[in-house]
């Protein structure tokens, strides 16, 4: 089976693309190859680790990224998670499939540091849900492009 490439995408890249890319990545068992990626790029925020870190996913290597640097790639799929990086999102040339799937910005969330990380851990388990829904859906496909 090919491996198929998938980037997500979101505002600053600091959270919900993140756990969606870590996400797929275990999620997937090697059937993907992601990334992802920001319209800015401000680092990744310390409680979508935390949140991350629960599930025995490790963030603390993955850097904040813009999108212009995937721009020219090829990509199966070419996911944004949030309604202003799909409202902002470029043409990508090479991409077979472009999704959206809104989630809420767990960065937004107020209150102390445990009631933020209880957002943060809601949106994680949202993505989760979303990304195990698409795995059965596609499961079924024949692969978009061969490797």
């Amino acid at each position: 089976m090919a491996i198929e490439r998938v980037l997500f995408l979101c505002t600053h890249n600091s959270a919900r693309s993140q756990m969606a890319e870590a996400l797929l990545r275990r999620l997937g068992q090697g059937r993907f190859e992601t990334a992802s990626a920001g319209t800015e790029a401000r680092g990744v925020n310390p409680l979508a680790t935390r949140a991350m870190a629960e599930l025995g996913i490790d963030l603390r290597g993955h850097t904040s990224k813009t999108l212009e640097r995937f721009v020219g790639e090829r990509w199966d799929y070419v996911i944004t998670v949030c309604d202003s990086a799909n409202e902002s999102c470029p043409v990508f040339p090479g991409a077979s499939a472009r999704l959206h799937w809104s989630f809420d910005d767990p960065s937004a969330a107020t209150g102390s540091e445990e009631e933020r990380l209880a957002v943060f851990r809601q949106v994680r388990d949202a993505i989760g849900a979303r990304l195990e829904t698409w795995l059965a859906e596609t499961a079924t496909l024949p692969a978009r492009r061969s490797a």
